[in-house]
């Protein structure tokens, strides 16, 4: 697996990675973790440019409030256990 780019973002680390014929867009925040993969042979050629193209505001948003959900549905967990 090779880093393609970084991304900055003010919220979470956004990592681009290729492996197989397939990007892995990672994204990072403290000790979460969110990733998707798409197959090559699925864009229309634009490689790496076109996985940042579907990075839009409002992925991005909903990325934020699934990392809002998971630390809390995390930390809920972990109180239960207490």
């Amino acid at each position: 697996m090779r880093i393609v780019a970084e991304l900055p973002h003010p919220n979470f680390k956004i990592t681009l990675f290729s492996m197989n014929q397939k990007y892995i867009v990672k994204f990072e925040q403290g000790q979460l973790e969110q990733s998707y993969k798409l197959a090559e042979l699925d864009l229309m050629g634009g490689g790496a440019n076109e996985v940042f193209q579907m990075l839009d505001e409002e992925f991005l948003n909903t990325v934020t409030a699934r990392f809002k959900t998971m630390r809390s549905d995390f930390n809920a967990a972990y109180q239960r256990q207490q």
